[in-house]
């Protein structure tokens, strides 16, 4: 195999082998924990700030805890704003399709609504289906590289609003009164809403990313119909095929994402078998555009009712 197609640590001797053009590599030849020498962890960082998405095989042996022991190395962790996580767990969210919830089939970055979104997110597979159930990944850094000089001038300029308040039941026109009623009583509880510039500057490598997914609810300064079509013209960009790569999962996966650099879409074709994930998200910071405004929370919203049973 040659250098290009596969490259191996010296210290750690970990394989690493891209699985797509722009996005994606497997790591194998090693075994997840929080017990990682520093040398092995900063192999694992410098990949995943490489190629965006890494994948690890047969990591059977990671539990909850031993899941977030590891997960801390990256940082602190950070629980869902709105999600109840795992009991018995201080940040681990558990999607179970079982329980009604779990089907993110829609293009998304983990948690826009908020400020400071996760950096990192972890996610193991504990129970996947026989068929389908395939998670695809977007690189938003070679998207914003492949807009053509005229579109990059006009994404610089853009920002948007994004929130956890959405017109559910148009974009997920299929979902069961069980999953209506999570959205409703949990996910959208409290009401979010954030502006990000349409493209940030990574932290960590000075590089440009694209700040879409479907938590945009319209763009500033723009009405609603100048909006969609701006936000279709661009996250076009990022979804093409060869910006994309897509995972078959196993039990006993692992998948750590940039969550500053990537989009996710979780394929909703496997019917009613049942798919269990445990999801770990690292700590981010706030978004900075090229000419260093920060995002910032317009509005955090508790109903009337909720308040007054808390």
């Amino acid at each position: 195999m040659t250098a290009l197609l596969k490259e191996k640590s010296a210290a750690a001797q970990i394989e690493i082998r891209p699985v797509s053009g722009r996005i994606g590599a497997e790591l194998g030849n090693i075994r997840l924990g929080g017990d990682l020498d520093a040398e092995t962890f900063q192999t694992i960082r410098q990949a995943l700030l490489k190629h965006r998405v890494i994948f690890f095989r047969n990591q059977q042996h990671l539990d909850d805890a031993e899941q977030e022991r590891f997960a801390q190395l990256f940082g602190n962790l950070v629980a869902h704003p709105t999600e109840q996580v795992r009991s018995g767990s201080t940040a681990i969210l558990e999607l179970d399709t079982g329980t009604g919830y779990g089907r993110a089939d829609q293009w998304h970055t983990d948690v826009t609504f908020v400020d400071a979104y996760p950096q990192i997110s972890i996610l193991r597979a504990v129970q996947v289906p026989v068929y389908g159930g395939d998670t695809v990944w977007a690189n938003t850094v070679a998207a914003y590289e492949g807009l053509p000089p005229e579109l990059k001038q006009l994404a610089d300029r853009l920002w948007a609003v994004h929130s956890n308040k959405y017109d559910y039941a148009a974009q997920r026109p299929h979902a069961t009164e069980v999953e209506k009623q999570h959205y409703e009583n949990t996910f959208a509880s409290t009401v979010y809403e954030t502006e990000h510039p349409i493209v940030r500057i990574h932290p960590e490598t000075g590089e440009k990313s694209l700040v879409l997914g479907y938590f945009i609810q319209k763009l500033v300064g723009q009405n609603h119909i100048d909006s969609a079509r701006l936000f279709d013209v661009l996250q076009d960009h990022v979804t093409k095929l060869e910006n994309t790569v897509r995972w078959r999962w196993q039990e006993g996966d692992v998948a750590i994402w940039d969550n500053r650099a990537t989009q996710h879409y979780a394929i909703n074709d496997y019917g009613d078998q049942r798919r269990i994930m445990r999801r770990s998200t690292i700590d981010g910071d706030v978004p900075v555009s090229i000419d260093g405004k920060r995002s910032h929370t317009r509005r955090k919203v508790t109903p009337l009712r909720q308040q007054a049973a808390e």
